[in-house]
């Protein structure tokens, strides 16, 4: 897949290109379905198949107060991206304070038309861009009849085999991730299920775990990561050089030493395993959740449950 972040750079193919927009944090079902969609109306067509992304969600530079925090980096975005196969461009939107600003009409001439070569659009029903959101479906329509491009309003992808209508959707992930549901989240990410995964650096703790008898990688994520519930979960890690071995993970305040936590520490104890990961990008890949964080009366009584949890993190991720 070609990766395109600057479109002087870049020439439209002359046949033409089917185009989607869309934040596609998460990259989960319902945005596969909408990227095979685009895979097979191109190649009916004999166009290119486009995916017109942002480098961080619009609501962090507009409303950055209420922004969602991200399933996925730009980085993790684009590899997701790219596994599919359907896509064989994607343009990185940058959006800043500038960009916020520009007009709808203005990004449909510059950007899909000029830029990008769109014979047809793809988008959901409900999305909106440019400034103060006056671009829609609507406007494409309009537009698309003066500029010689069709449009293409889809609504969210229904999960399968869910009775009730419920879509796959960015939104409805990151709630089971804050109950604490992981393997619900992972089963709209991906099939087979995808876990959730975080990626961040290995840095320097207090050495409480070592202390325990199981030493943890302590795990520094960017702010706008969205990180599930508190809990001690069963999942995996992947070091830098790309390793993944079976990890009990605990995400919380450490109550049974801290009376009070200013934020939620990510740790990882890796299963029969003894090495140095300090300094490392490594990725946390969370399962399956085992229990909500608890306040031990002593030491001892931390140390046998952490034993319980590794054991079943061994019975659901094994070695």
């Amino acid at each position: 897949m070609n990766v395109v972040t600057d479109l002087s750079a870049y020439t439209p193919p002359p046949t033409g290109s089917v185009v989607t927009i869309g934040a596609y944090d998460g990259v989960h079902l319902g945005h596969q379905a909408v990227l095979r969609l685009v895979r097979d109306l191109a190649e009916a067509r004999g166009h290119a198949a486009v995916c017109c992304t942002f480098d961080r969600h619009p609501a962090e530079v507009v409303r950055p107060e209420t922004a969602p925090k991200q399933l996925t980096t730009l980085e993790q975005k684009l590899e997701l991206i790219a596994e599919t196969g359907f896509v064989d461009t994607t343009f990185v939107l940058t959006f800043d304070e500038t960009r916020s600003h520009e007009p709808a009409e203005e990004f449909v001439s510059d950007v899909l038309v000029a830029g990008l070569g769109a014979s047809l659009v793809v988008i959901g029903a409900d999305f909106h861009f440019g400034h103060r959101r006056h671009g829609n479906v609507k406007l494409l329509e309009q537009m698309g009849a003066e500029l010689g491009f069709e449009v293409l309003g889809l609504g969210l992808v229904p999960v399968d085999g869910d009775a009730t209508g419920q879509p796959y959707s960015s939104t409805i992930i990151r709630e089971l991730l804050a109950t604490g549901d992981v393997a619900g989240a992972a089963r709209l990410l991906g099939r087979p299920p995808r876990p959730h995964e975080v990626r961040g650096t290995v840095e320097e703790g207090d050495r409480r775990g070592r202390e325990l008898g199981f030493p943890t990688a302590n795990v520094a994520v960017p702010s706008r990561t969205c990180l599930p519930a508190d809990g001690i979960y069963a999942g995996t890690f992947v070091d830098g050089p790309g390793a993944e071995r079976a990890c009990a993970i605990s995400l919380g305040r450490r109550p049974t030493f801290y009376e009070h936590a200013d934020a939620s520490l990510l740790e990882a104890y890796l299963l029969d395993f003894d090495g140095d990961l300090y300094g490392q990008q490594v990725k946390v890949r969370f399962v399956d959740h085992i229990r909500p964080e608890l306040r031990f009366d002593s030491v001892d009584e931390l140390v046998e449950q952490i034993g319980r949890d590794v054991e079943r993190v061994r019975e659901i991720v094994g070695p």
